[in-house]
Formats: C-alpha cells, sequence, structure tokens
C-alpha cells in the first residue's frame, strides 16, 4: 500500500432496510458462521440488517483484497471483536462496524488501530443512571453543566467517542469506561481529555466526530495523530 493509503481512512454509511433480493443476494455470500449468527437473532428484521452489514462489509473488503466477497475470512477476538483472518491479515487491513436502527457504519484503514461507533438521538431510559455507570467524573460534571437542550447530544458525543475508543483499543465492554475522558459538549474540540491508567494514552489517538443523518451521531477513533477521512458510497452494492 502506498503512503497515502496507510493515512487514509474510508468511512461508508449505509441503508440496511434492504430489498428482499438485496438481502439474499448478500445472504449466499456468507460464511456458515454467519448464517448461524442471523439465525440467532430473533426477529426477521435484525436477521436482514445483520445479512445487509456483513455483506457489504465482505464487498467493502473484497475491492481492497482483491478477492470475491465469499472469499473474504474473519476470525474473533477473544472480546468478539471481528478481524481479518489468515491469510488476509497480512494485508495490514483493519476495520471497525456499527450499526444503529437501520444504519449502518464501516471503517477501514491500513495499519492502524481503528474503532466506530454510531448512535440514533433519542433519550435512552434512565439516561442519569446511564451516565453515572459509564462517564468519569469529569464528564459527568460536563454534561451535567450544558443547557437541557444540549446534553441529549452531548450525551451521544460522549457515548459514540468512548465506544469508538475501547473498540479500537480492542477490549471491548472489559475496558472501564470511567477511567478515561473524551470531549462531549457540542461545538467542542473533539478528543480524548485524559486516560487514568496512562497519562500519555491521550496523545496516541485521534478522534473524529461525523454526522451520518439527521438526528444520528457517529465518532471514529484512529491510532496516531494525522489520517484522511474519505467517504464512500456504497450504493451499488445494495441495489
Amino acid at each position: 500500500m502506498s503512503a497515502s493509503e496507510d493515512n487514509e481512512v474510508q468511512v461508508s454509511f449505509v441503508r440496511l432496510d434492504l430489498p428482499a433480493h438485496a438481502v439474499e443476494r448478500f445472504r449466499r455470500i456468507l460464511s456458515e458462521d454467519e448464517h448461524e449468527r442471523a439465525g440467532r437473532l430473533r426477529f426477521r428484521r435484525d436477521a436482514d440488517r445483520f445479512v445487509a452489514s456483513r455483506g457489504m462489509l465482505r464487498a467493502a473488503l473484497s475491492e481492497r483484497l482483491g478477492v470475491a466477497p465469499a472469499e473474504v475470512a474473519f476470525a474473533y477476538t477473544p472480546y468478539g471483536r471481528p478481524e481479518l483472518a489468515a491469510p488476509f491479515d497480512r494485508s495490514g487491513l483493519r476495520f471497525s462496524v456499527s450499526h444503529s436502527d437501520d444504519l449502518g457504519m464501516f471503517a477501514v484503514c491500513a495499519r492502524r488501530r481503528i474503532g466506530a461507533d454510531i448512535e440514533r438521538l433519542r433519550p435512552p431510559p434512565e439516561l442519569e443512571a446511564m451516565v453515572e455507570q459509564v462517564f468519569s467524573p469529569w464528564e459527568q460534571q460536563t454534561l451535567r453543566a450544558l443547557p437541557p437542550d444540549l446534553r441529549l447530544p452531548g450525551f451521544f458525543n460522549g457515548w459514540t467517542r468512548k465506544e469508538a475508543y475501547i473498540k479500537a483499543v480492542g477490549l471491548g465492554a472489559s475496558y472501564p469506561l470511567t477511567r478515561f475522558s473524551v470531549s462531549l459538549a457540542p461545538g467542542s474540540a473533539v478528543r480524548i481529555e485524559q486516560c487514568d491508567d496512562d497519562p500519555h494514552e491521550a496523545a496516541r489517538w485521534t478522534l473524529e466526530a461525523l454526522t451520518p443523518a439527521p438526528d444520528y451521531v457517529a465518532a471514529i477513533a484512529i491510532e496516531g495523530r494525522s489520517h484522511r477521512t474519505v467517504f464512500r458510497e456504497w450504493k451499488e452494492i445494495a441495489s
């Protein structure tokens, strides 16, 4: 890969509620374990969204790998994060996937850890209890100081940025969310403010906030301090 590709982060936002023929086309390129995972989902809508998401991810990665989408192979970390399996892991490609309702998100880059998260703006049940469970004391204070009309977007700013970071470091839900702080006030600089366990950790990462659609917020966390985000439309593979 060229130096420019090493610096590039490709982000795609895709609608996951597709016509039945498109879902079936994606279903044909999934692996046996992906079929099993879709089959374990209780509702058909959720299963179809999983099939669409994984099928489009395969299509996105296959272009970079130079193979057919059905040939892309995945492995899973002990924390459940999907990554490329051998021999594709030698490509250096890293990716992260997220979805909220029918809007999916993929972020793909080379040779850097990366995490992505997308959420729809809607008041969660027991918001105050969630804030106390997942936000650091600094984040709680910052959120409660916001005007009432900015607290919901401030909450989801913080949530997506924290989720993107823990996906990027690869520890998933095992990472204590209250042990690090991110900016969350609308209009403020997007960054990791501090990590309690390592004062130098924040400088190793870049956070970027994205607005994929009305009433949605998203974020990516990228290892390193320099990258170029490129947005890719995937309409041609969802038709």
